[in-house]
């Protein structure tokens, strides 16, 4: 049987309750599968640690998540008490160092949830953003300089390479090949004639080796614009950091709100172990209230199972959470009123049920 050890990094605000369900979710779904084991480890990091230790996380903290083969995150950020930037510093730091150079962000609109966009169901939102997770505007590169002058200025150059880019246009051409073979790519190449322009150049160059793919390009601010107007024309979206950040919210909002918005932090190669989380942050408003919605959390274990190549139980996760939802099972943020546990209570009633059932 094979066994994978799994960092559980809970963080702040709602992250410990949402990742509670997700673990429930993932021992029923082991227990129902009996072919693998997850050997979970919980690391007390965020804002709590900093309350103590005055950091968030220890100094070794890469060398603690090195030997797992996967990383399980909930929220981290507490702005009330810690600066995002302190807060945010280890995942940026992770991401980077362990080259989860390939995050992924899916926005399906499930039947049974309602999308904000009039008259679009989820037979026209099922699109899979996928965001440069290495370089560009996330790369701390710059500096503010005079401060408190009036002349003060600050420089912040992102930072696009080659081969950062060419390696998230293959993998973005990959992921449209097992789906339905459509490809847009965003840039603003038409303000930003050098980072942007490579990007373009890059998609001419590679586009002939998959011709199966239609293959376009959008600038951001028109693909903000059509991803509300026409959101059945994408499939797979691939973007820069920046951008991949602004239209994963977006998209999050058409598939039904955050609270379902599930990721992945990839290093495809598997050289280091891939980070999973829910798009949605901390919430620091409702922590402890247990009315967070857990299912982007849930979902987000699905796609480390995926990651894992424990597919069919990935699938099990992700119909329990269709069924669920499907039957008008809500919590508050949806409309309905469950709690966190319930709505995870919902999720694990129905693994096993291969379709969900519109109420």
């Amino acid at each position: 049987m094979p066994i994978f050890k799994i960092a559980v990094y809970p963080g702040d605000g709602i992250g410990p309750e949402v990742i509670d369900e997700a673990v429930r979710v993932l021992d029923a779904v082991q227990d129902l599968d009996g072919g693998f084991q997850l050997e979970k480890t919980t690391l007390p990091w965020g804002a709590k640690y900093w309350e103590t230790h005055g950091r968030v996380a220890p100094e070794n903290f890469l060398d603690v998540l090195r030997p797992f083969d996967a990383i399980l995150l909930g929220a981290v950020g507490w702005p009330a008490k810690i600066p995002d930037y302190v807060t945010l510093a280890p995942l940026v730091t992770i991401r980077q160092t362990f080259d989860q150079y390939a995050c992924m962000r899916p926005a399906r609109l499930f039947p049974g949830v309602k999308s904000v966009l009039a008259g679009k169901g989820s037979a026209d939102i099922d699109m899979l953003v996928i965001r440069e997770n290495s370089e560009g505007e996330y790369v701390d590169n710059g500096g503010r300089f005079r401060r408190g002058r009036p002349d003060e200025f600050a420089v912040q150059t992102a930072l696009h390479t080659r081969r950062g880019v060419e390696r998230i246009l293959r993998f973005a051409f990959d992921m449209a090949c097992k789906r339905r073979r459509r490809l847009t790519m965003i840039t603003k190449s038409n303000a930003q004639r050098y980072a942007y322009v490579l990007w373009d150049e890059l998609l001419e160059e590679l586009a002939p080796q998959f011709p199966d793919v239609h293959a376009e390009r959008q600038h951001c601010d028109a693909a903000a614009m059509n991803m509300v107007r026409c959101p059945e024309h994408f499939d797979v979206i691939v973007a820069s950091n920046l951008f991949g950040d602004l239209l994963t919210d977006l998209g999050g909002v058409l598939s039904g709100g955050l609270g379902l918005a599930p990721s992945t932090n990839t290093n495809p190669e598997r050289t280091y172990p891939s980070m999973f989380e829910p798009v949605h942050g901390s919430a620091p408003d409702i922590a402890g209230q247990g009315v967070a919605n857990p299912v982007a959390a849930i979902l987000s274990a699905a796609m480390m199972l995926d990651h894992l190549e424990l597919r069919a139980a990935a699938e099990h996760i992700r119909s329990a959470v269709g069924a669920a939802l499907g039957e008008g099972r809500h919590t508050r943020d949806l409309g309905g009123s469950l709690t966190t546990r319930q709505m995870g209570d919902a999720v694990i009633s129905r693994l096993g049920v291969s379709e969900p059932r519109v109420a």
